[in-house]
């Protein structure tokens, strides 16, 4: 092998390595962003026509719609004094610009009476590149342990079965 066959191979594998961390941040920063509030920049963690699908919780075409979801479910959780998202090490299966991966997640909420909430998941993903980043362009949320309570259903929607 020669020094440039060398480089370019180096170089693939620091790109590989390079795109699989920005993809490991961008699942800890979904967490992050939700717990804190922040629905603009949770909605930017997201593909310019991103679909979410988070069963009854939160559904939404493209970043607009994902941040009014998340507005509703944030408000809607008001009653909690804090919520607490912990991601598991996702799977990733690179290809070039897009990525499917797959994380478990569990997610605690204290409300202020009564017992805390407990919810356990997986999260399913289609990611792609775009304008240099990573985002989540398909994202569906699968609930494995626990149930939405009331609040944070949304309105009009229905307890899972």
């Amino acid at each position: 092998m020669d020094y440039d066959e060398a480089l370019r191979l180096l170089t693939e594998r620091l790109r590989r390595l390079e795109d699989l961390e920005e993809i490991r941040q961008l699942y800890i920063e979904y967490g992050r962003r939700l717990d804190g509030g922040d629905a603009a920049g949770y909605a930017a963690l997201f593909s310019r026509d991103a679909k979410l699908r988070l069963g009854p919780v939160m559904r939404g075409d493209g970043r607009a719609q994902i941040e009014r979801a998340v507005t509703r479910l944030l408000k809607s959780m008001e009653s909690a004094d804090r919520s607490v998202h912990v991601i598991g090490t996702p799977t990733i299966d690179l290809q070039g610009d897009t990525a499917s991966g797959e994380s478990v997640w569990v997610a605690y909420s204290q409300p202020s009476a009564g017992a805390p909430g407990v919810m356990v998941g997986r999260h399913v993903d289609q990611l792609v590149r775009e304008e240099g980043r990573w985002r989540f362009a398909l994202r569906r949320g699968l609930l494995d342990i626990g149930a939405p309570g009331p609040q944070t259903l949304g309105p009009g929607a229905e307890r899972p079965t």
